[in-house]
């Protein structure tokens, strides 16, 4: 199990009231939302190995250089490239990573990757079926049935009612074929990520031309040669926007060959630093749920 771990802990922060605070008045509600939501995870999906993937860069510089607009409007300080984060969850952030590590639960970053780009990685490497726990559609572009790789995605449900996410619900939602997603993605853009995609395709007219021709590679050869696939006013949309397509894949696909550091993702049934865990739960008031991640890791075992 992959967690995307920034999607879950902003939905903590936003779905749990800011009024769960530690002693000294510190919000913990992104905190203990986020020790709960992998608890909930532990006891209905039953993995046997389970990695928070983290966001050593929020905004990879080769991202930017191909595409400025990246991200761009969600920068706090430009000159520090940092995130726009509400103030009562950036001092949760490194309270989360403390009490991962006194239960021993693995938290992977790589520099100058994003946290998609270690999911990519270790679903790409794994030899076990993977779940991957997120609510970015981005993601979707992971599926394969195959491989036994499928999405958890929390955007309605949360991590209780998740919907699962295989070749066909891609298929299904958005009319392309299941391992598509990318460049689909690609043609139709993401104003969420400052992605500009082809102007005036939206959709379903990306989906149209994926379907009709299953690849960007060939929805491009198809404009330049006049197929009859699709109307010429589309393909020269196409062709108007060869500069942005050309580095949009870079872009939007996920990496999937990062430098992850070695790490040691078996879900541990026990505390690895048990006195640790105690202080920080008694510090920052998460006693509920501590104890209910410590039994659901004791049950897994």
């Amino acid at each position: 199990m992959l967690l995307d771990s920034a999607s879950l802990y902003f939905r903590a922060f936003y779905g749990m009231k800011d009024t769960v605070v530690a002693p000294d008045g510190t919000p913990v509600n992104a905190v203990r939302g986020f020790l709960d939501s992998i608890a909930r995870l532990i006891t209905d999906h039953g993995p046997t190995r389970l990695v928070c993937c983290w966001d050593d860069d929020w905004r990879p510089e080769f991202r930017v250089a191909a595409i400025p607009s990246y991200k761009a409007h969600r920068v706090a300080d430009l000159d520090a490239n940092a995130e726009e984060v509400p103030d009562e969850l950036s001092p949760q952030v490194p309270v989360i990573a403390d009490v991962l590590a006194a239960f021993g639960l693995a938290r992977i970053g790589a520099a100058g990757y994003e946290a998609d780009d270690v999911i990519g990685t270790l679903a790409t490497r794994a030899e076990v079926p993977v779940d991957v726990v997120t609510g970015d559609r981005d993601l979707f572009q992971l599926v394969d049935d195959a491989r036994r790789v499928r999405i958890l995605y929390t955007a309605k449900g949360g991590v209780a009612r998740p919907e699962i996410v295989t070749e066909a619900f891609v298929t299904e939602r958005y009319g392309i074929p299941g391992t598509s997603y990318a460049d689909f993605a690609a043609l139709r853009g993401d104003p969420s990520d400052g992605l500009p995609g082809v102007p005036g395709i939206g959709e379903k007219t990306a989906a149209a031309l994926i379907s009709t021709y299953g690849t960007l590679d060939a929805v491009i050869a198809a404009a330049r040669s006049g197929d009859a696939g699709a109307r010429a006013t589309v393909h020269g949309k196409v062709l108007a926007a060869l500069d942005y397509l050309a580095v949009a894949p870079l872009v939007v696909g996920v990496a999937r060959d990062c430098p992850v550091p070695d790490h040691d993702d078996r879900l541990p049934t026990a505390p690895a630093d048990p006195e640790t865990l105690e202080e920080l739960t008694e510090r920052w008031n998460l006693g509920s749920s501590v104890a209910r991640l410590r039994a659901a890791l004791a049950a897994s075992g």
